[in-house]
């Protein structure tokens, strides 16, 4: 075969994009890398309540695998059931958190180090969100620091609650966490009554005893950060609602400042994601969970 000849100005050309090509082939992952939101998923082992209710640990691994579906997230996945040590260096290499454990207001402050690690992560505007009884502690001491992180929080001797079926109503359709979400019906348990910062921005809210209450919001901090509380979740059965995953999956984009479509996201999940030991809990209802005798059946406390 005869030797091939090129012009000199298209071999300089050639040479010339695929020095361009390679620069960006070796620049891409770079720029993928500072753009990608490190967040950091806490569960917690059992608290004393029924199998298939505060299924911590599980339902991290539930929000762990709806958020595969979002490459500009890294998520670590941990049981920080005490004691935990490697809290505070976990939580500083975090965008944002997502807490799944039993009195959150406590699990917050109880280790100074853990705590002090949050507060940087609120002031460099990161991502707190609460999931159910990660939301209040028992002692009224823990709920004012939790306030600040998070816009609203319960605790004392008067916290109430009650496990029943309710129309969860949109309080602003048009906030970007709602997105293709309708009112839909639910049984779960709901905290109500909270206490909250003046800021707070109420999304969701369900009526007891004729009164409306607020059970989901988004919290945009002074300091720049935005935190998102979820109050049901009782129930993991209730993971099986498209409405609950598609609800905390855009809690969690939009507290990352990330996009959310308008149509809402894709939640779809493999069933056997939402099993435990190996079986689809049953739905929610009084039958699931037989409740206890209260002397005062209109201000339950939680245990």
């Amino acid at each position: 075969m005869g030797r091939m000849n090129f012009p000199t100005s298209f071999l300089r050309s050639f040479l010339h994009a695929g020095t361009a090509l390679l620069v960006l082939a070796f620049s891409m992952p770079v720029m993928a890398a500072d753009s990608v939101k490190h967040l950091l998923i806490v569960g917690q082992g059992p608290d004393g309540h029924p199998p298939t209710t505060h299924e911590f640990n599980a339902g991290a691994k539930v929000l762990a695998e709806l958020l595969k579906a979002f490459p500009e997230i890294q998520t670590t996945v941990v049981d920080s059931s005490e004691p935990w040590p490697d809290g505070p260096k976990l939580i500083d290499a975090a965008d944002g958190i997502v807490m799944l454990v039993s009195e959150g207001a406590k699990w917050m402050q109880i280790d100074e180090a853990r705590y002090a690690a949050l507060k940087k992560l609120a002031a460099r505007g990161g991502a707190i969100d609460a999931l159910h009884w990660s939301v209040g502690a028992k002692e009224a001491k823990y709920v004012q620091g939790q306030i600040e992180l998070l816009g609203a929080s319960r605790g004392g001797d008067v916290r109430p609650y009650k496990k029943l079926g309710v129309d969860l109503k949109r309080a602003d359709p048009q906030h970007p966490v709602l997105n293709g979400i309708p009112d839909f019906k639910v049984y779960d348990e709901f905290y109500y009554a909270l206490e909250t910062t003046p800021s707070v921005h109420p999304l969701l809210t369900e009526n007891i005893e004729g009164k409306d209450y607020m059970s989901v919001w988004a919290f945009e901090r002074p300091d720049g950060g935005r935190a998102f509380g979820f109050v049901p979740l009782h129930f993991h059965s209730n993971w099986q609602l498209p409405e609950y995953r598609r609800i905390i999956v855009q809690g969690v984009l939009w507290s990352l400042k990330l996009p959310i479509p308008a149509s809402g996201v894709n939640v779809d999940i493999d069933s056997q994601k939402l099993e435990l030991n190996g079986v689809l809990p049953p739905p929610a209802g009084p039958d699931v969970e037989k409740p206890k005798k209260k002397k005062d059946k209109t201000a339950k406390v939680e245990n």
